[in-house]
């Protein structure tokens, strides 16, 4: 395997209230993430994710390897009853999607400090 890694950010919002905010927090606590979802995570090249809530907006920053393959994660979420319960009780607690239909949109970079003088 690679070890060529890159970096993508992406965003999402949360329904707003505090028993959303809160349950999101919780089932994103070890070891209350199943365990069928970081290990296709895992799997499909994902080396590292963290998610950072600021109110209800999330940003999840991912390292990803040469072996990211998103269509295998999402291919094997559609047939994993885990999986697909995670998905759906997430869903549960998000906005929905933004005018483009991506439930997570991958935000493009504007600025990086090492590339000014």
């Amino acid at each position: 395997m690679s070890r060529n890694i890159r970096r993508i950010v992406r965003i999402m919002d949360l329904n707003n209230g505090p028993q959303t905010l809160d349950a999101y927090d919780l089932a994103h606590e070890s070891p209350n993430t199943p365990a069928a979802v970081l290990s296709a995570q895992r799997r499909h090249g994902i080396a590292e994710m963290e998610i950072y809530r600021a109110g209800n907006r999330l940003v999840m920053i991912m390292e990803v390897t040469d072996a990211y393959d998103p269509a295998a994660i999402d291919a094997e979420s559609a047939h994993s009853p885990d999986i697909a319960a995670w998905h759906k009780r997430m869903a549960e607690l998000q906005r929905a999607p933004f005018t483009d239909g991506v439930a997570w949109p991958e935000a493009h970079l504007v600025f990086r400090q090492s590339e000014h003088d």
